[in-house]
């Protein structure tokens, strides 16, 4: 599989495209758009006549080689596949028209441990000299945890989580690079976007990325996004067979990174009939589906913080698609915006119905599916997979508030709670960032 930039044409010669290996170790192209597929390739041959009784491990070392002809073979694929999962999504079916997908399975209880576990690995395979590296995340919440955990101990590359204003927590001190580790925590005075703009400006800083040889391990990096598809995949062998109708996903949006995936996972030969764009009040998005360019909006802090995005990062990669085939996007892709007061609703309303539950995040995309289905009828003859996106463990006290029940917490997440210091705390600058980055190699 070839990569080209979004801001390229479509189909490009193959002098004008890059490996992926080129893709997830440069991470942007030279031209500010973000790394997509070339030419998408058609898998159905392997996932569709796998079941059940296929396990995630070997879903991926089958079709990860497939995707990655020439650059993974089965070996090599099978290694990252060990080196990378000790975990695996869950598929729940609730009744006729819903099941829940758990993708909280793994170290840190959110869905981008699948993701980020994956990219470590494969780095290791990518880097065949150990040549040094340095990857850069913008991190909030429970995202810097899950990057420390896959990336600490792995000889020769270092890890930058850059936080925005706020408590930074569940970080090991230990594993700190003043203290002989590779993890090196830094925050801004700013926001998460700010975070994200300083990941991607310091990418394109070409000398600065070149003398560390700089990539990333947010979506943006196809190492990080190509991994989530395989949970789809995975979600749709174990329930094909109790299909009568059409199938939908719905997934919580902020980033849209996970909602990008399905799309790959469907066209690389998913059958699948829908996806919700399962948004909160934030609703970044929500002028784009409506056919209106992209206006940016100010972010609002809602219960479900991981929404809360004002600048999707894969909004070019979504546009992509939409130039593509507009047409076959509008009937395929379904938005959806939910409300503070209606999140805590859907938390309660799926206890007493299915005694299950739900983080803020699931919520959203379980009230976007109910919205979603009946909006078009869907009832009867739709069953919607829900994305859960992160362990409702960690919102114990949203869940008590909305539904009476006492969630308990297992003490592996209580250490994910303890504050930590960062190595430094910088105004959102660049030439601020690169110091800050800089002082850590001169230790």
């Amino acid at each position: 599989m070839r990569f080209r930039s979004t801001n390229a044409p479509e189909l490009m010669s193959s002098d004008t495209t890059v490996s992926f290996k080129d893709a997830v170790l440069s991470c942007l192209p030279n031209d500010g758009g973000l790394y997509v597929p070339d030419k998408v390739k058609d898998i159905r041959q392997f996932f569709l006549y796998m079941d059940e009784q296929t396990s995630f491990s070997d879903l991926v070392s089958t079709v990860a080689p497939s995707l990655l002809e020439g650059e993974f073979n089965p070996l090599s694929a099978s290694r990252t596949t060990d080196s990378a999962f000790d975990f695996t999504p869950e598929i729940i079916r609730l009744d006729d028209d819903f099941s829940i997908l758990n993708l909280y399975n793994g170290p840190t209880g959110l869905y981008k441990d699948f993701g980020i576990a994956f990219l470590a690995a494969v780095l290791d395979v990518l880097r065949k000299d150990h040549s040094p590296l340095l990857v850069l995340a913008a991190a909030r919440g429970d995202t810097g945890i899950s990057i420390a955990r896959a990336f600490t101990g792995r000889k020769g590359i270092n890890v930058v989580l850059v936080y925005p204003t706020g408590p930074v927590r569940g970080l090991d001190p230990a594993g700190f690079v003043p203290n002989g580790g590779n993890i090196i925590p830094i925050q801004i005075r700013g926001t998460f976007d700010d975070c994200q703009r300083l990941v991607n400006e310091t990418i394109r800083d070409k000398s600065f990325s070149a003398r560390y040889s700089i990539t990333s391990a947010n979506a943006i990096n196809p190492g990080r996004l190509l991994p989530q598809v395989f949970y789809y995949l995975y979600a749709f062998t174990r329930i094909k067979k109790q299909l009568s109708g059409d199938l939908a996903f719905s997934v919580p949006c902020g980033n849209f990174g996970n909602f990008i995936a399905g799309l790959y996972a469907w066209k690389f030969g998913m059958p699948v009939n829908g996806f919700v764009a399962a948004m909160n009040a934030n609703n970044a998005l929500g002028g784009f589906f409506g056919g209106r360019d992209f206006v940016q909006g100010p972010p609002v802090k809602t219960n479900s913080p991981a929404l809360d995005v004002s600048i999707p990062s894969n909004l070019s990669r979504l546009e992509s698609f939409y130039r593509e085939a507009p047409a076959v996007m509008r009937n395929i892709a379904y938005p959806a915006s939910i409300g503070d007061d209606f999140v805590l609703k859907t938390i309660e309303r799926v206890w007493k119905k299915y005694h299950l539950p739900v983080d803020p995040h699931t919520a959203v995309a379980f009230a976007a599916a109910e919205q979603t289905a009946a909006d078009h009828a869907w009832k009867g003859h739709t069953h919607t997979i829900v994305l859960a996106t992160g362990h409702y463990a960690k919102y114990a006290d949203l869940i008590r508030k909305a539904t009476g029940q006492t969630v308990t917490v297992p003490e592996s997440f209580k250490s994910l709670r303890k504050k930590v210091d960062p190595i430094a705390l910088i105004p959102p600058q660049l030439d601020a960032f690169e110091n800050a980055i800089a002082s850590c190699y001169s230790l």
